[in-house]
């Protein structure tokens, strides 16, 4: 029988005919298998885990079968608990595959501790700029004291007492300043209290004599 003769034939037609039912069977075949191996139809529904512990969390994503792996810790933010969810990856409510990995951004317990720069002896606008850059905070009630110099820092407040350079402080801490007056004449407030003092010391022994 010729090559024309048999793709004419019935019998070429009945092996192409099986031959490609043979083809979809085994399509239909694989697609089942990835289907199952891969959980293709499996959908999982993120929890949304914001300002939940880390206790929380856990159990949350654990019923699910969901792991999770903290990335990273941001910044304090004072509107979220310590210790609490800030940030998730995948976000709340997505639909994952089962055993997903879950990313979480875990809020501090507080500021971090900043140092207080040397401010004393320039002037407040040179001393905001350097506080601000540092994370630091000046409050509304500067405390002004007799000196030759308008607006020079002569000293820094923490919670109502006095603090120095190299001090630890929490970031985001609101200070406040001691500032010259612009009204004396040279002299130090620190001198000019104690010349104050001497020159009463002095007079009370006069009258006393």
């Amino acid at each position: 029988m010729s090559l024309v003769n048999f793709l004419k034939s019935k019998t070429f037609f009945k092996h192409l005919a099986i031959a490609i039912v043979g083809v979809i069977l085994l399509i239909f075949i694989v697609l089942k298998w990835l289907d199952f191996t891969t959980n293709h139809d499996q959908k999982i529904q993120v929890p949304n885990l914001e300002k939940k512990s880390l206790e929380e969390a856990e159990k949350l994503l654990t019923e699910r079968n969901l792991r999770f792996k903290i990335r990273d810790t941001a910044n304090f933010n004072p509107k979220y608990p310590p210790y609490s969810i800030i940030e998730q990856t995948p976000e709340a409510y997505d639909n994952v595959k089962e055993n997903r990995q879950i990313y979480l951004t875990v809020n501090p317990s507080g500021y971090r501790n900043v140092e207080l720069p040397p401010i004393v002896g320039i002037s407040k606008r040179n001393a905001l700029a350097l506080l601000k850059a540092r994370g630091l905070q000046v409050g509304n009630k500067p405390v002004y004291v007799y000196d030759i110099a308008k607006d020079v820092v002569r000293g820094v407040y923490y919670d109502g007492k006095p603090i120095n350079v190299g001090d630890l402080l929490p970031k985001n801490s609101v200070i406040e300043l001691k500032l010259g007056d612009g009204k004396g004449n040279g002299k130090s407030s620190e001198q000019e209290v104690k010349q104050n003092s001497d020159t009463d010391s002095e007079g009370n022994e006069n009258e006393v004599q």
